[in-house]
């Protein structure tokens, strides 16, 4: 019986993955591609050497794979604000380490396997510890992410550095593995880092697939202030606090922004002239919640009105108040009301008396 290698069927779940978020067409998206498509490299390297005994790719396998955590970064921080390519070049220094010591084995001397590994190790844990620093900033942290989808891809960035720091473990006994036993075991142990590849990937796709608006969301205000290293912290409210929450306010009922499912705090930004760190920690301050939780609070009024006044569906009640998917909107319903929208709609709490249409799903 013909049985193809686990690491082909992965590689090619991901590439299919990856042909349909090509598919859609999505500038926002390329990040996640790109990182997407060094997964899918990386494993089919891995499924060349490690199935066929192809030792040709063996010099690429270790530079792919520190190609991963930059990338990672890159797609998450980007979330939080724009770069410019200079930017992102002393990033390039992991991969340039290794691919210096690899040339310097081949052409010069001998050098020690696991210096490789010790270099993808602290990649993998300063990457990964830079995500949850990422993360420590909570869902408002990420501007450019849907707001209804923030909360996920907070989550998204906590797991997937904690999987980075997993995988550097992984090259921790890799190269232990070539120090003790010359890396008698060494297959197994990279077939489970392919395996956490796969989950962190599985992650990012998941949830920042779904987060991005449907066009790169990167412009700022003018005077936007710089990230904080972590979540605003709550204390008492000043008055430009409180008049920066009533300027959101207005903005928010008066266009009905809450309507647009594709808000993200970056955009609500610059409608309001308002720069993103000031209105996160006005909110928190004031309110005690985040702009995610304060944007689903007039969805949640919206779809209680619509409920309450209209014959529509609910699913048409769902979308016309600025929620996308039937979960979320069903998942904050209850946790704001006490009750599903359809139950809402049955009981007395959509209206009085007589009149209330029959609940259609």
């Amino acid at each position: 019986m013909l049985t193809i290698p686990l690491p082909f069927v992965i590689a090619l779940f991901l590439l299919v993955l990856l042909i349909r978020l090509a598919g859609q067409r999505n500038r926002a998206l390329v990040p996640v591609m790109v990182f997407m498509a060094a997964c899918t490299t990386l494993v089919t390297i891995v499924g060349l050497r490690w199935s066929f005994d192809l030792r040709a790719v063996r010099f690429a396998q270790p530079i792919v794979a520190c190609m991963l955590p930059p990338l990672a970064w890159v797609l998450f921080s980007g979330l939080m604000r724009s770069r410019n390519g200079w930017q992102l070049l002393p990033h390039a220094l992991p991969v340039v380490l290794v691919a210096a010591v690899l040339a310097a084995d081949t052409l010069f001397a001998p050098v020690p396997r696991s210096s490789v590994d010790l270099i993808l190790a602290a990649s993998y844990f300063g990457y990964g510890l830079a995500l949850l620093r990422i993360a420590s900033a909570g869902p408002d942290g990420l501007v450019a992410v849907r707001l209804s989808e923030s909360v996920p891809a907070n989550r998204a960035a906590i797991v997937s550095g904690l999987i980075l720091i997993v995988s550097g473990a992984v090259d921790l006994l890799v190269a232990g593995e070539f120090l003790l036993d010359r890396g008698a075991y060494v297959a197994p142990i990279i077939a489970a880092a392919n395996l956490v590849s796969l989950a962190l990937l599985a992650w990012v796709v998941a949830f920042l697939g779904q987060a991005l608006p449907p066009s790169a969301d990167t412009d700022e205000p003018a005077d936007r202030e710089p990230a904080a290293a972590g979540p605003v912290a709550v204390s008492t409210p000043t008055a430009s606090d409180k008049d920066i929450v009533a300027a959101i306010d207005r903005l928010i009922r008066e266009r009905q922004l809450y309507r647009d499912p594709e808000l993200t705090l970056n955009r609500l930004a610059r409608k309001a002239v308002i720069p993103t760190r000031r209105i996160s920690g006005a909110v928190n301050r004031v309110l005690g919640q985040n702009v995610s939780q304060l944007v689903n609070g007039y969805r949640i009024e919206e779809a209680k009105r619509l409920l309450r006044e209209t014959d529509m569906v609910v699913t048409a009640v769902m979308f016309e108040s600025g929620f996308q998917t039937k979960s979320n909107f069903n998942r904050e319903f209850l946790r704001a009301v006490g009750m599903s929208p359809s139950d809402f709609r049955r009981s007395g709490s959509a209206g009085a008396g007589a009149g209330i249409a029959p609940v259609r799903e």
